[in-house]
């Protein structure tokens, strides 16, 4: 029985630098995934946003791994998300199961898409809970606008929220590529199976639609708010406007009196 353990260990790896520095056995290679050996039967995977998958190492060389690539990871987190996964190996077998896989071999294309996600699933868990904050965050200013039927949020705090959400859309969208198949699976019947039956297991398609739903729920409050903002402004502008108007015609007035 062997093991693949992912982690999310930092928002981003840079991948070139890991190339350069890291001498292990490079067996795949993208700009944003490095896929290594570094020993026999035993297999390390970088992602570009910041996760780490490993294959058969004890905790120990996980341990010493991690310290390897740190210096080529920005906002490293020190209390790390991880999902583990149990790999048997059986002859002329390949089955997916909530308890454990079963591959007929230790193919390394195979342990990589398990790899692959493994990692996915990580990463889901860690938008699931950000997008989670996000949209209790965004209830309670709907609740005090319901409540007092104002906002209790200024121009400035509310650009930023919104700029914070879209960043976090468009990092959903870069580094989950749950409806994509690799290009191993393409031209192999036995790899695409695995493939799709992975994305079945770890649910990935249900839990990136709960979080594409939560992010456009949130984006729909944040519209509705940001019209409330414009509208509260423009109406500011009118009283100046009209005061303005005022103080002009009062001075025209008292010019002609005197």
């Amino acid at each position: 029985m062997f093991t693949v353990v992912a982690y999310q260990v930092a928002n981003t790896i840079n991948i070139k630098s890991s190339k350069q520095q890291l001498q292990w056995e490079l067996l795949f290679q993208d700009s944003d995934e490095l896929f290594f050996s570094n020993s026999k039967d035993k297999y390390i995977y970088l992602f570009h946003y910041g996760m780490v998958s490993f294959f058969n190492l004890s905790p120990s060389e996980r341990d010493t791994v991690l310290k390897q690539i740190k210096p080529f990871c920005e906002g490293y987190l020190e209390e790390t998300i991880s999902e583990e996964v149990k790999v048997e190996i059986k002859p002329v077998t390949l089955q997916v199961n909530f308890e454990s896989i079963v591959l007929p071999d230790t193919n390394s294309e195979m342990i990589r898409l398990v790899m692959l996600n493994a990692s996915q699933s990580v990463a889901l868990d860690r938008f699931s809970k950000i997008t989670e904050d996000l949209l209790v965050e965004t209830n309670e200013h709907t609740k005090y606008l319901e409540n007092k039927g104002k906002l209790d949020i200024s121009g400035n705090k509310l650009k930023r929220f919104i700029g914070k959400v879209l960043n976090i859309k468009n990092k959903i969208s870069e580094n989950l590529y749950i409806f994509d198949s690799p290009e191993i699976t393409w031209e192999d019947e036995k790899l695409n199976k695995l493939n799709q039956e992975l994305k079945k297991v770890f649910d990935l398609q249900d839990r990136y639609h709960l979080i594409h739903d939560r992010i456009e729920i949130i984006k729909e409050n944040l519209e509705l708010f940001k019209d409330i903002m414009d509208h509260r402004e423009s109406s500011r502008l009118e009283w100046i406007i009209i005061i303005l108007i005022l103080v002009e015609v009062v001075d025209m007035f008292i010019i002609k009196l005197l």
